[in-house]
């Protein structure tokens, strides 16, 4: 049996699959096992990663889904004692798979998840570690108030929450975890499994030795007008934490943050931000869930 199970989401772009799935065969000695749900892929691309990549098991996916439903489709078929969720537009320059799966002898039982440090494609920081993120704050970073700091550590370091991007879990504490949350479309997945992760006693840890590239700056995409309200959608849920109050508070705020920025496009003429304002606006005091609002938008574009 391998001992990590690396599950990769990938929406039909095999130039990010290519470069990821190569990094992973050069730098990785430890047992392993792919999974790659190719999602909305064209039939040519499909046929050509499977002919290029014939030891990845590829899970076809066409329906409109969100990244926690497309992961948790291959995560339901793992094997092994860990889980590694990789990001499709990532690099993994180094043996970070075989690092973060031999930290877990040197940590507490108690622990469930390790994540590595993650670079940007010059080898400046992006992210080490994430410290708490209360909601207020979530509501300031709307208004360009606050900015969640990158490096919360060094060496191998307890730490609050992760990035989807990258990290290891046991498999027997996602499972018992439920995977991901799947009322989430796209965010916050991460900070919630992380979350519940503590709330059940397990802890969070971050190695910075263990690096991975994330190329996300270079994946700017024009479904913002469908991604971003699903988004907002998605970070209220979870932030208010099941209460009404709660939620129409920090919904207000965020709503008027997102307004002045609709009307700071609508004035500049940027057209995509002004829809994407829009939608966002639209989206805060719904009774749609962050997937209907992502398919409403979707089906606009």
């Amino acid at each position: 049996m391998p001992a990590v199970s690396i599950v990769i989401v990938c929406m039909n772009r095999p130039d990010n699959l290519g470069p990821c799935l190569d990094s992973i065969k050069q730098h990785t000695t430890s047992e392993y096992e792919v999974y790659v749900v190719a999602y909305r892929f064209s039939a040519d691309n499909l046929s050509a990663v499977k002919a290029a990549y014939p030891w990845v098991n590829f899970i076809e996916n066409n329906s409109i889904s969100g990244f926690s439903e497309n992961n948790n489709l291959a995560l339901r078929q793992v094997r092994s004692e860990y889980c590694f969720i990789l990001n499709d537009d990532t690099e993994i320059p180094g043996p970070a798979i075989d690092r973060l799966l031999a930290d877990f002898s040197s940590l507490p039982s108690d622990a469930a998840i390790v994540a590595p440090k993650l670079l940007n494609t010059d080898g400046s920081l992006q992210l080490c570690g994430r410290p708490d993120y209360p909601p207020f704050r979530y509501v300031l970073q709307q208004w360009h108030l606050y900015n969640e700091p990158v490096d919360n550590g060094s060496g191998l370091f307890r730490t609050f929450n992760i990035s989807g991007a990258a990290f290891l879990i046991k498999t027997s504490v996602f499972k018992e975890l439920g995977w991901f949350d799947e009322r989430y479309f796209f965010t916050p997945e991460d900070i919630a499994l992380s979350t519940l992760a503590r709330r059940r006693g397990y802890s969070v840890w971050c190695d910075s030795e263990a690096e991975v590239i994330h190329k996300w700056r270079t994946t700017a995409s024009r479904l913002s007008p469908a991604l971003r309200p699903a988004s907002i959608r998605g970070s209220l849920i979870f932030f208010s934490d099941g209460s009404t109050l709660r939620y129409f508070l920090l919904g207000a705020g965020v709503w008027a943050a997102e307004m002045v920025k609709r009307i700071k496009a609508l004035v500049q003429g940027r057209k995509q931000d002004y829809l994407t304002y829009k939608h966002n606006t639209r989206s805060i005091f719904t009774r749609r869930t962050p997937k209907q609002i992502f398919i409403k938008y979707f089906n606009e574009i």
